[in-house]
């Protein structure tokens, strides 16, 4: 099956209605290579978790019940070999197995639980090692950041970071350096946290000493960064480059009035070249939720009308340059729809390097972390 492709839109075009169910069904998260994606869905009562196979000439989902109904707060991460891993509370103990087809059943493999009284624990985003996942526990005071599968036995405790600790994402290809938003003392700051060292925990992104700074995303073949700060008056999207000369920029371009626009992707394998990078935006306004394409190079938001049935906020880009969208309809339960961005201008190359501290504006001042 041919995949739908998606036309551009002038910035002065009116905008789409909206193209998705504004239920609570969550967005499917994408394994790092784009080969899986899982997410929780419901046949109009029941929720179960559901795998789809993203790299076959057709993508597929494949429905994984357990024995009774998921809670709808339920987490799923796909993981590289197929499975699913699933988190869910249990009478106050938050439990994780790996899920798997079996023909017409579900298997499962049982992880372990743990027990953290008043913490709210979520799952990170897909390890690009590919086979581990972390979880963080958000305490009174302090995170706690635990390694939930692909340990050596059960869930271990990593790290306890202080401060309550948001975000995550993941700096370089090894599963090494994870950035977590940290607040502490009445600030957010982005901070680096090196897994081969015991949780040693440095800091990230400081643009002001009073700004709020976010990192929202982050590509480590090229060193590009999405960031979120106030620091030039009130809250913005900007962009970096590790190890760069020049200070964290907010393009005029990324100031949309009265609508939220979120980056969900950045295209890989741009290796030197940060603002040749293409990155994808979720925009939501009262007309729905659309996409908008951009590159740091070209200093403009190219504005598209998402596919029917598009789970906002989710889809990867290939090292080609093409952005693809997962989207399920009534006649099309799994699709994946492609986007392609115009061709790059030329763009100056900027050497990546490791992750470095970005105190004030300049993206420069410390040694590497790890």
């Amino acid at each position: 099956m041919t995949a739908p492709t998606i036309e551009s839109e002038p910035l002065t075009a009116p905008l789409a209605p909206p193209t998705h169910s504004p239920g609570p069904t969550p967005a499917p998260v994408i394994t790092v290579d784009g080969s899986y994606a899982a997410r929780l869905t419901h046949d109009g009562g029941s929720w179960f978790p559901e795998r789809w196979t993203l790299d076959s000439p057709e993508p597929y989902a494949v429905p994984l019940p357990g024995s009774q109904p998921e809670e709808p707060g339920t987490e799923v991460l796909p993981m590289p070999d197929g499975r699913v891993l699933i988190h869910r509370v249990v009478d106050g103990r938050h439990a994780f197995a790996l899920l798997y087809p079996t023909g017409p059943e579900t298997g499962e493999v049982p992880l372990g639980a743990v027990e953290c009284d008043e913490s709210r624990l979520t799952l990170l985003p897909p390890s690009p090692d590919g086979g581990r996942a972390y979880a963080l526990a958000v305490g009174p005071e302090s995170t706690a950041l635990w390694l939930v599968a692909g340990g050596s036995f059960g869930p271990e405790h990593v790290a306890e970071i202080p401060g309550r600790c948001s975000g995550g994402v993941w700096l370089d290809g090894e599963g090494r350096l994870l950035a977590l938003d940290r607040e502490l003392d009445g600030r957010v700051k982005a901070v680096a946290v090196d897994l081969e060292r015991g949780g040693e925990v440095s800091p990230f992104l400081q643009i002001a000493e009073e700004s709020d700074d976010r990192l929202l995303l982050a590509d480590a073949d090229s060193g590009l960064l999405l960031i979120r700060s106030d620091a030039p008056g009130h809250d913005r999207l900007g962009w970096g480059v590790l190890g760069g000369t020049r200070p964290v920029r907010f393009p005029e371009c990324l100031r949309l009035p009265d609508v939220a626009a979120t980056p969900f992707a950045i295209q890989p394998g741009q290796t030197l070249m940060p603002e040749s990078c293409a990155v994808a935006l979720r925009i939501d306004g009262a007309a729905g939720s659309w996409l908008g394409l951009w590159r740091p190079t070209e200093r403009r938001l190219h504005q598209l009308a998402a596919p029917a049935g598009w789970l906002a906020g989710s889809g990867w880009w290939t090292r080609a340059g093409a952005l693809h969208l997962p989207y399920a309809t009534e006649a099309v339960p799994c699709g994946v729809a492609e986007a392609e961005f115009p061709a790059p201008a030329a763009a100056p190359v900027v050497a990546a390097a490791r992750p470095v501290p970005l105190q004030q504006a300049p993206l420069t001042g410390r040694e590497g972390v790890g």
